[in-house]
């Protein structure tokens, strides 16, 4: 019975942090998403500004998108850490080398006593 009360317990807390990882990865696109948004439109404004571009070149210039870019790689590195790792990894590889690390660590422990 209390080992059925651990193992829910240990599912739950395992449960939950995958959760916080997921918020985490969408709070980071939704903050990759509007503070791109509102740098491209101000390099655009400054571009239209100086009066030699065009609305259309403006929107064309590398400086609107190179931080979609760069960002968008260290978004695109958190998807594969949230999201990926689970479909290249297995199911529940996370959950199987915890069980084998505590069983290597049990192990170590009677050796030594």
């Amino acid at each position: 019975m209390m080992q059925t009360n651990y193992n829910e317990e240990q599912k739950y807390i395992l449960a939950k942090k995958r959760v916080e990882k997921i918020k985490g990865f969408y709070i980071h696109l939704m903050v990759y998403i509007i503070v791109n948004i509102f740098l491209s439109t101000i390099i655009i404004y400054g571009l239209i500004s100086e009066e030699h571009y065009t609305f259309t070149k403006s929107i064309t210039h590398i400086g609107v998108y190179s931080t979609w870019f760069f960002w968008g790689i260290g978004i695109f590195f958190h998807w594969m850490g949230v999201f990926a790792t689970k479909s290249f990894l297995g199911k529940n590889w996370e959950e199987k080398k915890i069980r084998k690390i505590m069983e290597e660590e049990q192990q170590r422990s009677k050796k030594f006593n």
